[in-house]
Parts: structure tokens; sequence; C-alpha cells
């Protein structure tokens, strides 16, 4: 019953906060008293709780409210196959989908061989889409992983940065190493870069090459222009296959220069074995100041919207 409740009933006392209906606890029995339609949902909920838990699953605080967040929103979807849906197993942790709109965007990967992430930080873009590469390159579905990012700089010149070409590229690829280091041995990651099997790079470096046999991550996506956006996609060679991840609401091209990343949606909308994921500030699963923080400015740019 303690994984069912939490210690000193923290569980307990998150659904009781968050569903008008009263909870009493008696050894192994649970007695629920409410509305019918509260009393409805609470009881979906514990259901989904005990689900999780027989899968061999622990339940924390966040799983709890997510779970909340799902069953409010009334979606088919269950929250026991959302929690315990497992990507990638590394190092001591689990990597799996937190929110129903990451598990959609999970199972688009496995279904499309061509997936756009789009949403603001701290969705989990990304880094789902490493595990799924990393995932997909230990079960020998591919046998490369190629990560890039357009080298555009949020406020600074790359021209006037100390160092080598190198040396001045390898901070805007560093949240694509930092995610690896994550899911694989640090140690073996310098051996697989040099045999080739994973490679991070700037997108300027796809340019006229044709990706057989690989996974390939296009981060930032929204700092490409349209036609670096063309030529991305259009170096998809076979058995590969591609996802695009980025936040239309954090372009850094300089002013007047459309984002490849806006365009692309108007262009490939409908194409066959392509599909566009859209996350929102409710599937941040960074800190949850962060997801506040998202919503603000969502609220404050679509008012500012308003009264031009």
């Amino acid at each position: 019953m303690v994984a069912l409740l939490g210690a000193r009933d923290e569980f307990l006392r998150i659904v009781e906060k968050e569903f008008a209906a009263d909870i009493m606890v008696r050894g192994n029995e649970i007695t629920l008293n409410g509305e019918p339609a509260e009393l409805a949902l609470a009881e979906r909920l514990i259901d989904e709780l005990i689900a999780v838990i027989r899968t061999g699953h622990g339940l924390t605080a966040d799983s709890v409210e997510r779970s909340i967040a799902m069953i409010k929103q009334a979606t088919a979807e269950s929250p026991a196959d959302v929690l315990t849906q497992n990507i990638l197993s590394s190092r001591g942790r689990t990597i799996r989908p937190k929110t129903l709109n990451q598990k959609r965007y999970v199972d688009a990967i496995d279904k499309n061989t061509i997936v756009f992430g789009i949403g603001p930080a701290g969705t989990g873009k990304t880094y789902l889409a490493v595990a799924k590469a990393v995932q997909a390159l230990q079960a020998k579905e591919v046998t490369r992983i190629i990560l890039t990012r357009p080298a555009v700089e949020a406020g600074e010149r790359l021209g006037f940065l100390p160092g080598t070409l190198s040396e001045k590229i390898d901070p805007y690829l560093r949240p694509l190493y930092d995610a690896l280091h994550d899911m694989l041995d640090p140690e073996s990651i310098p051996r697989l870069m040099t045999a080739g099997t994973i490679e991070i790079a700037p997108l300027a470096y796809m340019r006229g090459r044709t990706l057989n046999d690989a996974y390939i991550i296009l981060d930032e996506a929204q700092n490409t222009s349209p036609e670096q956006m063309k030529m991305f996609l259009t170096r998809l060679g076979f058995g590969s296959k591609m996802v695009v991840t980025g936040d239309v609401t954090q372009v850094d091209l300089p002013t007047g220069t459309n984002s490849g990343l806006r365009v692309v949606q108007d262009i490939l909308e409908g194409v066959q074995d392509l599909t566009f994921c859209r996350l929102t500030s409710h599937d941040v699963v960074r800190h949850k100041l962060v997801g506040r923080i998202v919503s603000a400015y969502e609220n404050y740019e679509g008012s500012a919207d308003n009264h031009r």
C-alpha cells in the first residue's frame, strides 16, 4: 500500500488535492466518497496507478501528477501505457516518455521515416530522439547515428570567437554530447566516433552526402533556412530514419530570414511516411517552473499578437 500511497501518504495528498473526493484508507481497502463525476476520475486514476505498480515500476510525485493530468484530459490512451513504455535502460536508469504527447512522439518515430518534433524547451524532443537512435543502433536497425545542428549562435558571431573552427563549433553541439553521455558508457563514445558509428557535426557538413542505414537527428531546426532544411531532408538514404527537432519561438536567424522549420510545415504537412508532432508547455519535464515560464511567454506573445 505504501507503493500506492507514497511515503507519509505523499501521493494520497496529491490525489485528494486534485479531486473533490474524500479518500479513506483502512488496511488494504480504499473508499471514495464524493460527486459521481469526480469519483469516476479518481477511481480510474487509482486503477491506473495500481497498473503501473504491477508492472514493477515505482511511482513518484511527478508520475502521479502527470497521470492526473492525463486522466483529466479524458484521452483514450492509458497513463499506465505512457509511464511504462521503456525506450532504453542505461547506466542504472530507464528512459521513457513522461507525458501523453511524448508517447505519441515516440510512437510516431517508430511508425514514420521522418518525424518533426516541434515544441518549447524542456519537452524532451532531442533527448527522446537520441534515446530512440541509441536503441536502434543497439538493435542493429541502423549502422550509425548522425547528430547535427546548424551553427547559428544566439547573439554572437562565430568568426569573432577564439580558437579553431572545431573549437568554435563544439559548444553548439555540446547538448548532443550530453544526451549521449546519459545513454552510453562515456568511455565508448570516443571509440564509436573514431569508427564513424556516431557522428556529431554542423549542418553544413551534410551537404552533398547520401546517408544510408543511419539514424539522423537535426536539432535546433528552427535555425535553418528553408534552403538548408530542403538540403538536409534530401540527404535521406535507404534504411535510414530522420528526426527533426526545434522550437519555432526561439529563432536566432538574422531579421528577415525565414525559418526552415516554419516553412516546412506548410510544404510537407500531409506527406505520407512523414509526420509532425507538437509538444506544449504541459510536456516540459524539467523543473516545474520552466513549464510555467514557457506558458507565461506563450500567453504574453499571444496577447501581443492580438494587439498588433
